[in-house]
């Protein structure tokens, strides 16, 4: 069966990335190899407690002022990534402690409850949690 193994996120440098999903949201660094034909670093994460075989988010450094021009901006200003949680109050505190931007504050729907935060280069993520398997 097909999946999706890497999602792109452009970034502007992968220090600051790294220091941010790492460091702030305590995402699991799973590759950060250099490249040295293309003279870049392989950089991929994911959330934690997420398994071994599980999509990836690749760090991906603009190398273009074409690139750079999508820092932040991916989904044209829409919510570009999901985090789904199994314990909302959780993470959201974690989150607000380690100093995230929260866009909009927590709200409680038939889907579930949700909350949404800016990344260190104004990408908007949702962190949510389903009322039910979504």
């Amino acid at each position: 069966m097909a999946h999706i193994a890497h999602i792109s996120l452009v970034v502007r440098d992968y220090d600051e990335a790294l220091a941010f999903y790492v460091g702030k949201l305590g995402f699991t660094l799973v590759e950060d190899s250099y490249q040295p034909a293309q003279d870049k670093r392989w950089v991929t994460i994911r959330p934690p407690g997420t398994a071994a075989g599980a999509t990836t988010i690749l760090l991906a450094r603009a190398a273009t002022p074409e690139q750079e021009a999508f820092i932040g901006n991916q989904a044209g200003g829409r919510v570009f990534l999901f985090l789904a949680t199994d314990d909302f109050a959780r993470d959201h505190a974690a989150f607000s402690a380690a100093g995230v931007e929260w866009v909009r504050p927590p709200a409680t729907y038939d889907y579930g409850t949700v909350a949404v935060f800016r990344d260190l280069y104004g990408t908007l993520w949702d962190l949510v949690q389903f009322a039910d398997d979504r």
